[in-house]
């Protein structure tokens, strides 16, 4: 069954605006677990603007359920994931001052550096997943960095499945088939929602692990934040 683990970078930032522990982030995050998600994704970033380090070390000193750790593996990232030791990090290719994910790696060009990067982790018991577009290349290429897993960036699969479903998640599934044949474990993320999420889990069942944060964030201003949580895994049980 694919398990869902819920990004709270954006619960991080909202508490950042203004200062102070509201809303407490760590409280958030037990309480999302204590809701019915399998995890708990994190992405800091250089400029500190919604996770800060301090919540990465707290939350892996209470969390349950899978901590995983997102971003470019480089500097300050690759010290804080190699002493946190969460159950999985994710490896990013953002530049330092991007607003989100923008595209994955090229796991042809950067093999060197992901091979020993991952390698570095795999030292220290963590599970290595790397982000990349859907294209079974780049999949296979993961593969042979020495990858536990892929994630594959979703993006244009929820930009385009308004206005063609099928069209807008072939890509994906021919990507996914490659991490099958590569005895690679399978991630998803980005842009994902109500709205889209059930079709691609239909279409792809063997995804492991979807990360959602910015779409259940804003659902939970409406809908409160364990309706949501629970909604979120009814779509993905319900395929």
């Amino acid at each position: 069954m694919t398990k869902l683990s819920v990004n709270i970078n954006k619960i991080a930032l909202v508490r950042n605006a203004r200062g102070g522990d509201r809303p407490d982030v760590v409280r958030a995050a037990l309480d999302i677990e204590r809701f019915g998600a399998d995890g708990i994704t994190v992405h800091p970033r250089p400029d500190g603007r919604h996770i800060r380090h301090d919540d990465v070390h707290a939350l892996k000193k209470v969390l349950a359920t899978e901590l995983n750790i997102e971003g470019n593996p480089v500097g300050e990232f690759v010290d804080l994931v190699a002493e946190v030791r969460p159950a999985q990090v994710t490896l990013v290719p953002d530049a330092p001052d991007a607003l989100t994910s923008c595209a994955g790696w090229n796991t042809v060009a950067h093999r060197d550096f992901l091979t020993d990067i991952t390698a570095l982790f795999h030292e220290r018991g963590i599970r290595v997943s790397i982000f990349v577009d859907p294209v079974p290349e780049m999949v296979a290429g993961a593969k042979a960095c020495g990858a536990d897993r892929v994630e594959l960036y979703t993006e244009a699969f929820a930009r385009l499945y308004p206005s063609g479903a099928e069209a807008a998640v072939a890509p994906y599934v021919a990507a996914a088939e490659e991490a099958r044949c590569q005895g690679l474990g399978l991630n998803a993320g980005h842009d994902l929602s109500l709205e889209n999420l059930r079709y691609y889990l239909e279409c792809i069942p063997w995804t492991d692990e979807v990360s959602i944060g910015h779409a259940l964030v804003c659902d939970a201003l409406y809908y409160g934040l364990e309706n949501t949580v629970q909604l979120y895994r009814r779509e993905m049980l319900e395929v």
